[in-house]
């Protein structure tokens, strides 16, 4: 069994996915940059305006004046088709990039009466990552072709009409056939049509369902042959005498096709996803809503891969050539499209170029999701991306430099600190020391009370500060403290005394330079 996910207008839909501004604005796409562009493809809204394939662009403007127009952009193409493919692989890891906007995808060991439902999940997932599109499944992937450019899409903002006849012709199949061929649901059209009995489905349909030469087309239309079930009702063996294998070829199309082989695509290998802007972005909303477009399809390819992202990269290329770099590692490894975007909004809130941007590149870092049982006195944050991106709206306002958590340094100088980020799970409290520190403890001033001091025959006699002050009975040291001494920035050096005044105290007493200081108070 097969399935075929299928884009009408493909190309149209992949330039109009790029633009949330158009909604349901007529559009239409021209043939290129040439000297007479035509139309090629329009949407719904232009053609209820009078716009017809085959228009030049006064023409077409003439009968829609508020016409968008667009040529074709192989970027959005690119981004589109491997989107198409990411959803083929949610499916089934065997797939086929039949053609521009047309994906056929081997169901084998499916869940025979969950075909229908994997198909309208895969259309569904297709509309929000922005592109409108039908599934088929039968037998074959012709087949399966077939019932999937018969199918009804649903409207969309970004809706993309068919050829009207070939709308036409699906509904009387539905009506004709309901009790063969199975719908997404009975009571609307569906987007996804499932094949149990080819005939009845393909007799009806057009003779240029099968895409015949002009010439073959004349000959048979001049037999009254206007359907595929007209063209099988005759002999093969006469078709194939009269016509050669161009009409064996037509009349086997015509019958459904055979179970052929897939060429399979090998899935994505790295995450990443680039575009080059035909004009350059100026302003922020363009530049996040195409993120978001890119970010919706690696998250499928992630999921496919059974990854999770632990790393973003993030390039802009500006019209001067040069180009912005960031690497944002992520707190905790996430599939979460809702909190890789906000990493990315994060950011670019507060960045400003001197350039407008040019192009744009996206790289997911992939690892495994992360597992982990954490103990029973353990606690960690409840949600550790919230917390990085408060962390680092903070870090914007006073510096990143200013903001973490104190841990001491790995030195013998005292309270040597410096700013850790903070840790997502905060461990268990340390058992106590198995030889504990002796000695009294001492209360720290902080900051250290400036001291004056009197000298007798060279020996300290009475200490004043702001808070302590009186006659030194006891004195011990002092003891020199250094450090650092092979770096000039972070060199130090201290002296430092105990003293007990004749009042009742036990203090510090401390020396930097030629300035002392009362460090603190022994318990």
């Amino acid at each position: 069994m097969f399935a075929v996910l299928h884009l009408a207008d493909f190309a149209l839909q992949a330039v109009l996915r790029t633009e949330p501004a158009i909604g349901l604005r007529p559009a239409a796409l021209f043939s290129g940059h040439v000297r007479k562009s035509l139309v090629i493809s329009i949407n719904s809204a232009a053609r209820a305006s009078g716009v017809e394939l085959g228009m030049t662009a006064p023409q077409a403007v003439a009968r829609c004046p508020p016409l968008v127009i667009r040529a074709p952009l192989p970027a959005a193409e690119k981004e589109a088709r491997a989107a198409l493919l990411a959803v083929g692989f949610t499916l089934s890891p065997l797939i086929e990039d039949t053609a521009p906007g047309v994906c056929t995808i081997d169901l084998k060991g499916a869940d025979a009466e969950k075909l229908v439902a994997f198909a309208q999940a895969a259309v569904d997932e297709l509309t929000r990552v922005g592109l409108t599109s039908t599934a088929g499944i039968a037998s074959t992937p012709l087949l399966a072709l077939y019932a999937a450019r018969t199918a009804f899409r649903r409207p969309t903002d970004g809706d993309l009409t068919r050829d009207r006849p070939a709308a036409a012709s699906a509904h009387a199949i539905t009506k004709k056939s309901t009790s063969k061929n199975t719908l997404a649901s009975p009571l609307k059209p569906a987007a996804v049509v499932h094949v149990t009995d080819p005939a009845s489905f393909l007799s009806p349909l057009p003779l240029s369902a099968a895409d015949p030469s002009m010439e073959l087309s004349g000959v048979l239309a001049s037999w009254g042959v206007r359907t595929l079930g007209d063209l099988t009702a005759l002999p093969r063996d006469e078709i194939v005498r009269r016509f050669g294998a161009e009409g064996l070829a037509l009349w086997q199309r015509a019958a459904g096709g055979s179970n052929r082989p897939l060429h399979p695509v090998v899935p994505p290998q790295t995450f990443s996803a680039e575009m080059e802007f035909e004009q350059e972005i100026e302003t922020l909303e363009p530049l996040l809503f195409i993120l978001r477009r890119f970010l919706e399809r690696l998250a499928l390819e992630l999921q496919t891969a059974h990854s999770v992202a632990a790393e973003l990269e993030f390039t802009l290329k500006l019209e001067d050539d040069t180009t912005h770099s960031l690497r944002l590692r992520l707190p905790e490894p996430t599939l979460d499209l809702e909190i890789l975007f906000r990493a990315l909004h994060t950011h670019l809130e507060s960045l400003r170029t001197e350039k407008s941007i040019a192009a744009v590149q996206l790289r997911l870092t992939p690892t495994r999701p992360l597992v982990r049982q954490q103990g029973l006195f353990e606690t960690g944050l409840l949600d550790p991306h919230g917390f990085a991106e408060t962390m680092a709206r903070v870090m914007a306002l006073v510096g990143p430099d200013h903001v973490g958590t104190p841990e001491l340094e790995d030195t013998h100088r005292p309270d040597a600190v410096k700013l850790v980020a903070p840790h997502a799970v905060i461990p268990p409290p340390a058992n106590a020391p198995v030889h504990p520190l002796l000695g009294l403890p001492l209360r720290r001033f902080r900051p250290p009370l400036a001291a004056r001091l009197e000298f007798t025959e060279g020996r300290a006699t009475y200490l004043w500060t702001e808070q302590v002050h009186g006659d030194i009975s006891v004195q011990q040291g002092p003891w020199p403290k250094s450090g650092h001494w092979w770096q000039n920035d972070r060199a130090w050096a201290r002296l430092e005394w105990d003293i007990e005044l004749a009042g009742g105290g036990v203090y510090r007493l401390l020396r930097v330079g030629e300035v002392y200081f009362l460090e603190g108070e022994y318990d």
